[in-house]
């Protein structure tokens, strides 16, 4: 950059030198904190494949995992070393990139070639994936619950960038048995679009060409416990039932849907949420007994054909758009509804997080008393797990987790990507 300096007095030159000068000052004190950064930084990359890294700079590590799962002192003290360094981790141009071209990134990736057995064709999964951000991550949750038998759907926000837009678009065009929810949403927190997300995509797959069995949705921030032939002998074990969460609502939960709720800004991390007014409902439709739960599911397809299908869940659904969080009280409600597909009896005991499968969370506050100590960090109450968690997330008996994130903790989901394809390898075809 060249400074003009076109005055010819002393002091507006000793000025104009003082500018060059600082300038010049902070130009190296930013090459020098990039230098360092870059020096600093740790690179994990996933299970399977070598991602190229321009910088080299970088430092790679080789990790055992099999030392992780053990326990291995050792293996542990290393993996928390390399976490308390700045984690590099790739951005959505570069899924952009590995899915340009399909044949080379299906093969990089191993797409198909990891062994299915006579039963897992027997009976196919569904998949609802609602996304909105960090592509190389929903690329690393698709590969890990990857079968050619079965069907993914994968709902995008609306206001995602155009880089994530652009590789998931490419992810969905390389592999024939994943493809785009025909109608987006723009997803608002806590809000009905959310819902609807998972509603479009469940639509969709109702329409799809494979007669799955049972369908689940996952967010950008899940990792599957189990392989797919591990998975499906569980829902096998199922006989039809439906596993999410469905309990009875406190006095504070009760006030999410006694009250219209109004999306409205707010000053704060998500922007748009619903917020409670003073002006009651009515009763909820068909005197339904209102049950709460989480967003998350694993439904039979008798019990997904229902819902499409009838006047109680429509009717119910358009009572629920001016409530808050409706997915955390939609599902766990219809599941209780007598006579649908699977129900589960309303004079039954709540089903909480612990007795449903579906998700494995580790809340702050039960840590020391159900969970050992979160070993990652914490975002808002909840764990995003670190590497010394591998084995009792694996042996827990839940089928999926939350939450995971690469720069965080690399180290555990790549070892948890180990550890499943292990497990998938070892199925007799």
């Amino acid at each position: 950059m060249k400074i003009r300096c076109s005055h010819y007095t002393h002091r507006l030159r000793h000025r104009c030198f003082l500018f060059s000068l600082s300038l010049l000052a902070v130009c190296l004190l930013k090459l020098v904190y990039i230098k360092v950064t870059v020096r600093d930084s740790v690179y994990i990359q996933p299970y399977g494949i070598t991602v190229s890294f321009s910088s080299t700079h970088n430092h790679r590590y080789d990790i055992n995992c099999t030392a992780i799962y053990e326990l291995d002192p050792v293996e542990i003290g290393k993996a928390l070393q390399i976490k308390r360094k700045a984690i590099v981790d790739v951005d959505d141009d570069s899924t952009v990139s590995l899915t340009s071209d399909c044949q080379t990134f299906l093969k990089a990736r191993g797409y198909n070639e990891a062994p299915v057995s006579a039963a897992e064709r027997s009976f196919p999964l569904a998949y609802s994936l609602v996304v909105h951000k960090n592509a190389p991550m929903v690329e690393r949750i698709l590969h890990a619950i990857y079968a050619p038998h079965n069907i993914y759907c994968i709902h995008y926000d609306q206001k995602s960038s155009p880089a994530f837009i652009k590789a998931i678009t490419n992810l969905a065009q390389c592999t024939p048995n994943v493809f785009i929810a025909s109608k987006l949403e723009s997803v608002e927190y806590a809000h009905i679009s959310r819902l609807n997300a998972d509603l479009n995509c469940l639509s969709d797959l109702l329409r799809s060409e494979v007669n799955w069995k049972y369908v689940i949705n996952l967010c950008g921030q899940d990792f599957p416990l189990k392989s797919n032939f591990e998975l499906m002998l569980e829902l096998k074990q199922l006989n039809g039932s439906n596993m999410l969460e469905s309990s009875r609502p406190s006095g504070l939960k009760k006030q999410r849907f006694s009250f219209q709720h109004q999306l409205k800004n707010v000053p704060f991390e998500y922007r748009r949420i619903p917020v409670k007014t003073t002006v009651l409902k009515d009763a909820p439709p068909h005197d339904i007994e209102m049950f709460i739960g989480s967003a998350y599911f694993v439904l039979s397809r008798d019990f997904v054909n229902y819902i499409s299908s009838s006047q109680v869940a429509k009717d119910f659904l358009a009572w629920s758009a001016d409530t808050y969080s409706p997915d955390e009280h939609f599902w766990a409600t219809l599941v209780r509804v007598p006579g649908v597909p699977g129900h589960i009896p309303r004079s039954e005991a709540d089903v909480t997080d612990l007795r449903s499968k579906t998700r494995l969370v580790k809340w702050n506050y039960l840590e020391g008393n159900l969970y050992p100590a979160c070993t990652g960090t914490h975002m808002r109450s909840v764990c995003i797990y670190g590497a010394a968690e591998l084995r009792w997330l694996l042996n827990y008996g839940h089928w999926f987790a939350n939450k995971f994130d690469p720069k965080v903790d690399p180290i555990l989901i790549k070892c948890l990507e180990e550890k499943l394809m292990e497990k998938r390898q070892n199925v007799q075809t």
